[in-house]
Parts: structure tokens; C-alpha cells; sequence
């Protein structure tokens, strides 16, 4: 049982026990030094000495174990994921690593803050750029294609041809235009729900990538917050996203279900895989987004045998 010391006194209390018994071992012990010291005498007090300070040694190296581990443990802190560093020891110590917990638990917090306040920024100019492609740019790819469908109906023959191929590539160009709306504000997410969003979602990468989705909605899903439903929808992208653009996959598959007390999405491929996580900005992304409304992600990936990203959502 440790005493609950300031550490200058704790220090100083072993000292004065290792005095104290080495002035008791002296004065019970035969051993005397004459004036004349001799060798024998010379040895005597040198082996006294030594087995003094060793014994000092190791009793201020137990009183400081806790706080050699306490450092040891800070600094193995990692940036995003959240730590509590074990009160024990004596007073002082148990006090530095009370106060380190209360930092990492204020700073914590102020991350979250942060990053919701980042993440709400960008969700509002996502908003906003859609909003634009969707009403400036499309509106007038629209005007572009009436334009040509009018001019095409007065042109010479001869030109017909060449006409109707720049008003096929002005509607593809508005498609493009509404899909990269769609992708940067899912209006669907909000009129029809999550589940909505994501199968939405998984159809449009079966449209446009060489890979099939299968998804799987397990019935009766608790409600989550807005917040939540972004997360899921952005981590669920992502993972689409990189499955088309890395993976080379020729399947994927897309589910939510619940388990126990969270929501979870699983996205995974059949794609070649990796061995060896490199943090890039998407994953990245992603974990902030998951550290956002204290979700759990994981990536398991082997080389050749595809890889699974998986958000577990707790249920408030």
C-alpha cells in the first residue's frame, strides 16, 4: 500500500528510512573504524555505502514506477483514438495522469467540436456547389440543348448528323453535371431516408463501373440522427469510390443491419486487395467522420482477397 505523498516527500521519507537503517546496522554492528583506518575497515565502510545506495535506488525506483509508466503510456497516445491513462501511484502521480485524463477529455472533445464544425462547413458547400451545377450550370446545358434541337430541325441535311452528335454530347454532359450533384448533396438522404440514399447509391456505381452490387437492408433499423445518416452515406461513398477506383473488384456488396447496441455498414469487394495500410486523405476522412459521432472503423483487407470497410454506429 502506497502513501499518499507529495513526491518531494515521498523521495525524502525513503532516504531518511535508508539513513536511519544504515545508522541502526552501524551501531549495532561490530564493525568499528579507528583512527588509523585499515584496508579492512576501508572495505567494510565501502560495502556499507554501495548497499545503501542501491537500496535507495530501488525504493525511489518503485515509488517512481508509476509515473515511468504513466509517461510511457502518454506517450503512446494516439492522435484520433481515445486514450485513459491509469490513476495509480501515489498522490502526485495520481494526480498528473487525473490531470492528463482531464486534458485528453477536454481536447477530445474540441476535436469533435472541430471537426463537426469542418465537417458541417463542407456538407454546406457541398450544398452549394450542387445547388449551382444543379441551377446555373444545368439550366444552361438545358438552354444548349434546346438551342441545338431547334437549329437542328433548320439545318441542311448534311449537317443533321454532326448536330444531333454535339446535342447527344451536350446531354451527357447534363447528366455528368446532375450526377456530380446528386453524389456532392444527396437529396434523397433527406426526402426518402438512409436506406433510400444507399441503394441509390449502390445503383449508380453498378452504372457506372464494371463491378455488380448486391445489397442487403436488414428491416427495422433504429432512427439515427441526420448527423449519423451523413456519416454512414459519406463512409458508404468512400468505400464505393475506392472499390471502383483500386480494387479492380467484379463484386461488391453493401449492407446495414444492427447489431446489438450500434448500426452497421459493411462494404466489401472482391477486389486484389492490400497488404499494409496506408492512410491516405480518404481514409482519413473517413475515421474523422467515424470520430465525429463516436463510431468504430475498421478496414480488413488481405492481397487477392478483397477488402471489407466497416462502420459500427453506436445506438443512442
Amino acid at each position: 500500500m502506497r502513501l499518499h505523498l507529495p513526491l518531494f516527500w515521498t523521495i525524502c521519507l525513503i532516504n531518511g528510512v535508508v539513513f536511519v537503517l544504515g545508522a541502526v546496522v552501524l551501531v549495532l554492528s561490530p564493525a568499528s573504524v579507528s583512527s588509523d583506518a585499515v584496508r579492512s575497515e576501508i572495505v567494510v565502510v565501502a560495502l556499507g555505502l554501495v548497499a545503501i545506495l542501491l537500496l535507495n535506488a530501488l525504493l525511489i525506483r518503485w515509488a517512481l514506477a508509476p509515473l515511468t509508466r504513466l509517461i510511457t503510456r502518454v506517450g503512446d497516445i494516439e492522435r484520433l483514438e481515445p486514450t485513459h491513462l491509469p490513476e495509480e501511484g501515489s498522490g502526485p502521480v495520481r494526480g498528473v495522469a487525473q490531470g492528463v485524463n482531464a486534458l485528453l477529455a477536454r481536447l477530445a472533445e474540441e476535436r469533435r467540436a472541430g471537426d463537426a464544425r469542418a465537417l458541417a462547413a463542407q456538407e454546406s458547400e457541398r450544398h452549394r456547389i450542387a445547388q449551382e451545377l444543379h441551377d446555373e450550370v444545368g439550366q444552361s446545358l438545358t438552354v444548349v440543348l434546346l438551342g441545338l434541337k431547334q437549329v437542328e430541325s433548320q439545318a441542311p441535311p448534311a449537317l443533321v448528323p454532326e448536330l444531333a452528335a454535339v446535342r447527344e454530347s451536350a446531354r451527357a454532359g447534363l447528366d455528368d453535371v446532375r450526377r456530380v450533384a446528386r453524389r456532392l448533396r444527396p437529396g434523397v438522404l433527406e426526402d426518402l431516408g438512409l436506406t433510400s440514399a444507399l441503394a441509390a447509391l449502390a445503383t449508380d456505381f453498378a452504372d457506372h463501373s464494371a463491378a455488380s452490387v448486391r445489397r442487403s437492408f436488414a428491416p427495422g433499423l433504429p432512427a439515427l440522427s441526420p448527423e449519423v445518416e451523413v456519416v454512414v452515406y459519406r463512409v458508404a461513398q468512400e468505400a464505393l469510390t475506392n472499390a471502383a477506383r483500386h480494387a479492380d473488384a467484379r463484386s461488391v456488396e453493401l449492407s446495414l443491419r444492427r447489431h446489438g447496441d450500434h448500426v452497421v455498414l459493411e462494404v466489401t469487394d472482391d477486389g486484389r486487395g492490400f497488404e499494409g495500410l496506408a492512410e491516405g486523405s480518404g481514409l482519413m476522412g473517413m475515421r474523422e467522420r467515424a470520430a465525429l459521432v463516436r463510431a468504430e472503423l475498421s478496414v480488413i483487407s488481405q492481397p487477392r482477397r478483397g477488402t471489407t470497410v466497416r462502420l459500427r454506429v453506436p445506438v443512442s
